[in-house]
């Protein structure tokens, strides 16, 4: 089992920046891969980012392009989404997703095997 536990969430203006981690414990997740994704009052769960097991393929929803970015510290088991000129309809419940033993990502929710409970962010105009 893997446990994933996000933080970093919270308020911030229209135009603010907030730095998102997902630590994993348990079996980790060191070769797998990671994701975002973020659930909106009335709207499915959508995806945001994800990136593979060694950090060197990283992709995005058309929405997020070139404002966030997603590392990760394979050290600590660590995942990242910087967020970056936020707007207010990124206001959301972000998730963390991971799949262990996987060499490729998917922007499907499905695909991905653990989740953390979400952090909060919102984005005030």
């Amino acid at each position: 089992q893997v446990q994933l536990v996000e933080s970093g969430g919270g308020l911030v203006q229209a135009g603010g920046s907030l730095s998102l981690s997902c630590a994993a414990s348990g079996r980790t997740f060191s070769m797998g891969a990671a994701g975002w994704f973020r659930q909106a009052p009335g709207k499915e769960r959508a995806f945001v980012a994800a990136i593979t097991s060694s950090g060197s393929t990283t992709k995005y929803a058309d929405s997020v392009q070139g404002r966030f970015t997603i590392s990760r510290d394979r050290a600590t088991n660590t995942v990242f989404l910087q967020m970056n000129s936020l707007k207010p309809e990124d206001t959301a419940l972000y998730y963390c997703a991971a799949r262990r033993d996987v060499y490729t990502v998917s922007v499907n929710s499905e695909w991905y095997d653990y989740w953390g409970q979400g952090t909060q962010v919102t984005v005030s105009s």
